[in-house]
């Protein structure tokens, strides 16, 4: 049983990777604009007010924590696109294991998101930015932000499948971004009233920004936030994962 469904998610990977080839621009926007982010807030907004060593020993491992919580949508737009014009209908309709779908489409996200942190991390080191610390808590670093990543999207999944509309995206994306925001990516807590600083330190992308920072060896970094980087995602996981896959298998039904 685990080898077909192996079997029918890479080959539903395979057929969102084939998407990249017809579709190259999306690719390379959505590889760009985290750029642009980066640069924008590192050099015309500006920033470090309360924060302790270069600003962009701060900045760029929140902004790479930031852009795992964005960029949802073109997954959840594929994913309703599916539903809007019937495709997820066919493919239910074949022998195929349940979900293999959603799991084929979260690995060719996954692999963006992969090529986006090499991105990143190319560029801020081009801008002066380097990780101090050993090559195997950089790796754990990298895995962090992936895990993350995978958490966001399969909340991403769920809520597309719940819209089940391309046009009804937008408005569900409108809710990640109070999660990017209100976070200690771009500004830390002790700058921030009471209360919003409070909100700060309990958002699951705050602790996996400060994990980050701690595991690159970030100056000033707070240590101690790894394992609740670990298990805020992991929780994300466990709900909305089988949620999705369930949301899923009742379509049409």
């Amino acid at each position: 049983m685990t080898a077909y469904a192996l079997t029918d998610s890479w080959t539903m990977t395979r057929r969102e990777l084939a998407r990249w080839g017809r579709q190259p621009v999306q690719l390379v926007v959505n590889l760009v604009f985290p750029v642009m982010l980066l640069l924008m807030f590192g050099y015309l907004v500006g920033g470090g007010r309360g924060v302790s060593g270069a600003y962009r020993d701060y900045l760029i491992p929140g902004m790479l924590a930031l852009t795992m919580a964005f960029g949802l949508e073109g997954t959840m737009i594929a994913v309703t696109r599916d539903l809007d014009k019937g495709v997820i209908d066919r493919f239910r309709s074949m022998p195929m294991t349940n979900g293999a779908v959603l799991v084929g489409r979260s690995a060719a996200d996954m692999l963006q998101s992969a090529m986006t942190l090499v991105v990143l991390i190319g560029v801020g080191t081009a801008l002066g930015w380097r990780a101090h610390g050993t090559p195997a808590a950089f790796l754990g670093a990298v895995g962090l932000l992936l895990l993350f990543r995978f958490a966001m999207l399969w909340i991403g999944i769920h809520l597309a499948l719940v819209a089940g509309k391309p046009e009804m995206v937008q408005a569900v994306q409108i809710l990640v971004w109070p999660v990017g925001f209100l976070s200690n990516a771009l500004a830390t807590p002790d700058t921030m009233p009471g209360w919003l600083g409070t909100v700060v330190e309990w958002n699951p992308m705050s602790h996996t920004a400060t994990a980050v920072r701690d595991l690159f060896g970030s100056p000033g970094a707070e240590p101690g936030h790894v394992w609740a980087a670990i298990v805020w995602p992991l929780a994300l996981l466990a709900v909305f994962f089988p949620l999705a896959v369930r949301r899923f298998g009742r379509l049409s039904r």
